[in-house]
């Protein structure tokens, strides 16, 4: 055997096939791209005896030598799937260790698990001194005793594995806390495993900790996986580095996965797409298809295919927000990747009476090589239309020509259509597509699809996965909170930008290819200092060192046992779920899908509304819907909702308007300040009872009987729950805005006339102000605003009380019922399949603005409110024709452009070819009518959330008469409020939301 060029390994390990491929570097010019030789085999039980099988036949193709071979790259779903089945035999108990000072009891670790997973990692909790705000001051320094103490307790509850999690963690590089905290664990106790939360996630403290909490829980298998890894490698005599791929395309060496293995579980698809650019050749700048088109690729199996769209830096498009695992929400990186029911495997069935034929969803899978007709099957798949078109020589040829032209035809429309469909949902952007199809089913693909410029299926296309593997790069990444007031942002960013090429090279980068990919810029809301968060990415080819294995040692034969020797099938979590208790389900955090919608009813008696966790489901979609944009994720409130409940042993209750004496005592109390900031730093949970208190006591008050919302959008409106269960007082039905606005000035009550001063504010270390008096109700806003950036941008306020007459002649009535008749249509909806715009407005009189999808967002921030403006054009035709009693059909050729001041403003036509021509305009509704944007799925999109791609139904309610029936109303929630020249335009008129308590109660 004669020596080569250097050479690297890509695998990957898939549910059905474990996958190899051998990329000669010095060949990548060629057509082929270097790739010496692939392989495919069955995935085993076992994994490695895969990997090994895998590899020995690549090397056996190539004639490569085994001392050229640089590296060796896996991607694996292993660990991924012990979380997804649950399975306690592989996942360990874990202790949460928060560094938070008085903040986060609002919300315990663990609060949004699935009892499978809870009931097999929940260890002990600990909240101990330390974390840091965002501008990187400390909320207290670590305290040495209590991290002693902490140990001790641990090690006493048998546990060893450890997720230790500090408010801002990932804004400081180095991670002072968590890192100084861990040294001080493993001093006590060297024998613990603990795993940092700024090496596993960004901004978002519970999904963070999340994350965490899960790889701390399968530290013990990945530990033991790798090692096995090393272990084949050894018995292969290949003595390279081992690295695992990640998520987001990129490597990690060994050892770190063994310790971070979460960061690898969406490794699969990533290892496709980016193996199927450099296939194309998109990485070398002879294609055009990087300037002049998008790339979209498309990984075609035996059943479904993914789809994803590819960024100029080569890179899958992360899926935003959030993800879950297992039924777990992480906010762990992850390639936004679209399934869809098309593959090689695909049947395709004839219905006779109507002329026409379905291709999918249902599939032959596996059983294609016996059941397809040209294997000698019975059933007709995309397979047998691929060949009886004359696009493959695959089986009997034959067969398939006995199927009648006709059915081809529409077999192969049906086909194009589902691909077109699947193009125009991933697009990035209104450019042309380049289209990359590999997979072993990318046959399929025969016709020419609208909007895609190019369509090309690579050489390797059946390996671009292993392929992946092997090219994969290595990256780094910042993501920090910057203070721009004073400072110049060219400078942060370039900071910030030479932080991630650091990192890189830190990671394993050559320092000399690694260069800047991405820069996000994302202004924070509802803070004058011009907060901003920089999400900063490098990446750049490995550069192989003198290093060898991370593990020296193989697993031992028991280690491997213990991991691999389990044949048995694992319980569906969907099978387990049904012989749930109703205590365990009291547990859950998702009620919609283990309750029947069709015959529940919220218990009402004598007048009152006593709530359930169903109910508090329903509200937390409707508050979504009536924040208009605005108001904050309903999310974290409605999980402390549930907390509250289940451990209060107090009852939740609601009561109309009417129900309140004319003297009684209304208070009222709400989170205040950056929504980004109030998501990681986790209020305490006292925060807005100390707040109330303080208002009743100036105030001069001795009692109260009642609390209600400021504000029904957003997750002020589930903020009277908590409280509520505190004081043992009734929620009012109703609350003082209708909807979501920015400031505490657009209170009904306040608008006319009604005091808003005493008004006091309050945080979690004790902290209490008030704003006693004020020239105005703007310079009440201001002035809290200045004292809400000194407490560290998150607060609770709560002004001077209201007697029962001011309530019931100022409050919006009956909005805690709206949101939860929204709430309740929106999962009706989706669970029967029907139209759910038409839905909501069956309980919730409103009007379809616009339906279409996103096609540009401009942000800004301006005098601390995030400004910007979204864009919407009508779905083709194309998109309209789907499949689906749900969809919904809109009539519009103009584009349709709606600004935003954290909330939307107003809703305007706009000439699709100029929409920033104002003289073109046709304002079709303006605040203080309700606008919102809904996803396919009918949840409430926030202006922070909006981006290209999104299709959405723009829907409209009337705002309450207070609003609009006079004008000190309109000048403080209509245009006039916001600084824009233009009229108020209804929508239509008003109708006084429906009375859950006036429906549903019972007298007894």
């Amino acid at each position: 055997m004669t020596r080569g060029g250097p050479c690297r390994i890509g695998v990957d390990v898939g549910g059905t096939n474990t996958d190899a491929a051998i990329i000669e570097i010095s060949a990548s010019e060629t057509e082929s791209r270097g790739v010496r030789a692939s392989s495919k085999t069955p995935t085993t039980v076992d994994v490695t005896s895969g990997i090994h099988t895998v590899i020995e036949d690549v090397l056996s193709k190539s004639s490569v030598d085994r001392r050229d071979i640089l590296s060796v790259a896996i991607g694996t779903t292993h660990f991924v799937n012990a979380v997804v089945e649950a399975d306690a035999r592989r996942l360990s108990r874990v202790a949460v260790v928060r560094l938070c000072g008085p903040f986060t009891k609002m919300l315990p670790p663990f609060s949004d698990f699935p009892p499978e997973l809870k009931d097999i990692m929940s260890g002990p909790v600990f909240y101990l001194d330390g974390g840091l705000e965002i501008d990187g001051r400390e909320i207290n320094p670590l305290n040495h005793a209590q991290i002693k103490e902490t140990v001790r307790s641990i090690k006493a509850a048998g546990i060893d594995k450890v997720a230790l999690v500090g408010i801002f963690s990932p804004l400081d590089a180095q991670g002072l806390h968590e890192e100084t905290c861990k040294r001080l664990m493993l001093e006590e106790d060297p024998s613990l495993s603990v795993v940092c939360s700024h090496t596993i996630g960004e901004i978002g403290l519970l999904e963070r900790e999340n994350a965490t909490i899960l790889n701390a829980s399968i530290l013990n298998l990945a530990r033991r996986t790798v090692r096995a890894f090393c272990e084949a490698m050894k018995k292969l005599h290949l003595d390279c580095p081992l690295f695992l791929t990640q998520n987001d395309g990129t490597l990690t060496d060994a050892a770190t996965a063994a310790e971070i293995p979460i960061k690898t579980f969406a490794s699969g698809p990533t290892n496709s797409m980016t193996g199927a650019a450099y296939l194309a050749s998109l990485d070398r700048g002879e294609s055009r298809a990087r300037s002049e088109t998008q790339v979209l690729v498309i990984d075609v199996g035996g059943t479904t295919s993914d789809v994803c769209a590819l960024l100029p830096s080569g890179f899958p498009r992360q899926a935003p927000n959030f993800v879950e695992v297992g039924g777990v929400r992480t906010a762990f990186s992850m390639p936004e990747v679209l399934c869809v029911g098309l593959g090689g495997g695909s049947r395709v069935i004839y219905d006779q009476a109507s002329d026409s034929v379905q291709v999918g969803p249902e599939s032959v899978g596996h059983y294609l090589t016996s059941q397809a007709l040209v294997f000698g099957g019975d059933v007709m798949t995309t397979t047998d239309i691929v060949v009886a078109s004359g696009k493959a020589d695959i089986g009997d040829a034959k067969r398939a020509r006995a199927i009648s032209p006709a059915l081809v035809s529409k077999a192969r429309m049906q086909i194009k259509k589902i691909l077109e469909r699947a193009v125009e949902d991933m697009k990035v952007s209104d450019l042309p597509v380049t289209l990359l199809l590999v997979g072993g089913g990318s046959i399929v693909q025969m016709d020419n699809l609208e909007g895609v410029a190019e369509c090309i299926i690579p050489p390797h296309h059946d390996s671009a996965n292993a392929v992946g593997a092997a090219i994969a790069k290595v990256s780094g990444e910042v993501d920090i909170i910057e203070i721009l007031d004073g400072r110049d942002e060219k400078t942060v960013l370039e900071d910030a930008k030479q932080k991630a090429i650091d990192t890189a090279v830190a990671h394993g980068a050559d320092r000399n290819d690694t260069k800047i990919v991405s820069v996000d810029k994302l202004p924070l809301q509802y803070v004058t200092n011009k907060a901003t968060r920089f999400v900063v990415k490098a990446i750049g080819r490995l550069a192989i060192s003198g290093d060898r294995f991370p593990f020296t040692n193989g697993a031992s034969s028991r280690e491997e046992s213990e991991v691999y020797t389990n044949g048995e099938s694992h319980p569906e979590p969907e099978k387990q779920y049904n012989n749930k208790t109703s205590e365990s389900l009291q547990s859950r955090v998702k009620f919609s899908a283990f309750v029947d919608i069709e015959t529940y009813q919220p218990h009402v008696r004598n007048g009152v509304w006593y709530i359930s966790p169903l109910d508090l489901e329903f509200m937390a979609t409707g508050t979504g819907v009536l924040g208009t944009g605005g108001g904050g994720s309903s999310y974290l409130e409605y999980l402390r909702c549930l907390e509250s409940l289940r451990d209060s042993g107090k009852k939740m209750r609601v009561v109309s308007t009417s129900y309140m004496k004319d003297s009684d005592i209304c208070v009222f109390g709400s989170w205040y300040g950056a929504p980004s900031v109030g998501n990681e730093r986790l209020a305490s949970g006292t925060e807005i009872m100390d707040a109330i208190d303080v208002s009743v006591r100036i105030g001069g008050h001795s009692h109260f009987e009642a609390v209600i919302a400021d504000e029904i959008g957003g997750g002020n409106g589930l903020s009277t729950f908590p409280t509520s269960v505190y004081y043992d007082i009734p929620v009012v039905d109703g609350d003082l805005m209708g909807r979501a606005y920015p400031t505490m000035e657009h209170g009904t009550p306040y608008v006319y006339g009604e005091p808003i001063t005493p008004c006091a504010m309050a945080d979690a270390r004790g902290n209490t102000s008030v704003v006693m008096k004020a020239e105005s109700n703007s310079r009440v806003e201001t002035m809290l605003r200045t004292q809400c950036v000194d407490l560290g941008l998150s607060i609770a306020i709560s002004a001077t009380p209201l007697t029962g007459n001011v309530i019931k002649q100022y409050a919006i009535p009956n909005t805690v019922s709206q949101a939860w008749f929204i709430g309740r249509a929106i999962h009706r909806a989706r669970k029967s399949k029907s139209n759910l715009v038409n839905s909501i407005f069956d309980t919730t009189p409103g009007y379809l603005l616009y339906t279409g999808k996103i096609i540009d967002v401009k942000r800004d921030v301006q005098e601390g409110y995030t400004m910007g403006q979204c864009t919407i054009v009508p779905l083709s035709n194309e998109e309209q024709d789907l499949d689906d009693p749900a969809k919904n059909t809109f009539d519009e050729t103009r584009c349709l452009i709606i600004p935003f001041q954290n909330e939307f403003l107003y809703a305007a036509y706009a000439d699709i070819a100029n929409p920033d021509d104002s003289s073109k305009h046709e304002i079709i509704c303006t605040v203080p009518d309700l606008i919102s944007i809904l996803g396919q799925d009918g949840e409430a999109i926030g202006s922070q959330d909006l981006r290209y791609g999104l299709r959405v139904n723009v829907i409209g309610m009337a705002a309450h008469p207070l609003w609009t029936g006079d004008a000190r109303g309109l000048k403080v929630g209509g245009p006039e409020g916001f600084g824009l020249d233009m009229e108020w335009k209804s929508i239509g008129p008003y109708q006084e939301p429906p009375s859950v308590i006036d429906e549903f109660n019972r007298d007894v």
